[in-house]
């Protein structure tokens, strides 16, 4: 199935995406939701129900009730997630990101899977990002895929992780990269320059959706792989190509780690972390390294976003910048 939450005017409301039309679950069964956390909170019971209207759907039913299918109306498949993670799942992104800075591959990487925790106030769907003055310095997308989970956990184990996943969704974790590396210097972070915004969607696919795509996990690794291909557009220009089937480490093993020792809620959305070649950061080093003269990019007002995975959809953002002055990059101390 294909959920969306969609702009009714009042507020979001939930429904299924079937053969290009909407249909409002809470309309067609008053036991549903309309709000998305409140669907995930009885995420088995209600999927299942929504399960029976698509099959009906697909006999023709609820004619009356389908809503045609326009995306300038969808808001992120979740809302108002109960907590945002971001993790570090690609090995090649991070190989090239350390290669480009010049220093050595780090061995924990291949011991452990790591996350960070980002601002999930401040998670939005298709349409327009709005951006500060100082976002806009080296400004940059995150090409990656998020699972949102349906069920609540503590200390779950990697073997039996993929049964807390709802779905899957696309993933632009956006990057105010001068922000973030000036607060890292610190060794805290990354902060502001992650949580102006982090996008996801067109909507949420669940893993039946995904099943022709399956594929096993690396060797030594436990959990669900798909081999989703993924790419970036620019402006209308590709940047970026991957696959989820790349993830050194699987959704279960990064959950398992989410879940140690802390309850994990429906409504918890959580990140791979960025494809090899996803963002900018990695482009222009690689770039750098091959030839001193090759120029930059950064995303500008006005540009056109798109992040694309196989079977998830392509999720579309243009950038905006706030007419206003504030600065903290200006607000900084000098000694």
């Amino acid at each position: 199935m294909k959920i969306v939450c969609f702009n009714n005017h009042e507020g979001h409301e939930t429904g299924l995406l079937f053969n290009n039309r909407i249909y409002p679950l809470s309309r067609i069964d008053r036991s549903l939701p309309a709000d998305m956390s409140l669907f995930l909170k009885n995420w088995d019971r209600n999927a299942d129900h929504a399960r029976q209207i698509q099959e009906a759907a697909k006999a023709g039913k609820y004619e009356d009730l389908a809503i045609p299918y326009n995306e300038n109306e969808l808001l992120a498949p979740v809302p108002h997630p109960t907590s945002c993670r971001d993790g570090y799942a690609f090995r090649q992104h991070v190989e090239a990101a350390r290669r480009n800075r010049g220093v050595q591959m780090i061995p924990e990487f291949d011991q452990y899977p790591i996350f960070y925790f980002t601002n999930h106030n401040a998670v939005q769907g298709p349409g327009d990002i709005w951006c500060m003055p100082d976002h806009f310095e080296k400004l940059d997308f995150e090409l990656e895929a998020a699972v949102v989970l349906g069920r609540k956990g503590r200390n779950i184990r990697a073997e039996e992780a993929d049964a807390y996943i709802a779905g899957y969704m696309v993933m632009n974790d956006m990057s105010a990269r001068r922000l973030q590396m000036e607060e890292m210097l610190l060794n805290l972070g990354p902060a502001k320059g992650k949580d102006f915004t982090t996008v996801i969607g067109p909507w949420l696919v669940t893993p039946d959706e995904l099943e022709a795509y399956r594929v096993p996990a690396k060797d030594g690794h436990t959990g669900n792989s798909y081999n989703l291909k993924m790419r970036g557009f620019v402006n209308g220009i590709q940047v970026s190509e991957g696959s989820v089937g790349q993830m050194d480490w699987t959704f279960a093993e990064i959950i398992e780690r989410c879940a140690y020792g802390v309850d994990v809620f429906p409504g918890d959305v959580i990140g791979s972390g960025t494809v090899g070649t996803g963002c900018f950061l990695e482009l222009n080093g690689t770039g750098k390294l091959n030839d001193p003269d090759y120029q930059e990019q950064w995303l500008q007002d006005g540009d056109l976003v798109e992040m694309e995975i196989e079977g998830l959809g392509r999720l579309k953002n243009t950038i905006r910048r706030v007419d206003t002055d504030f600065s903290l990059l200006k607000r900084k101390k000098i000694s």
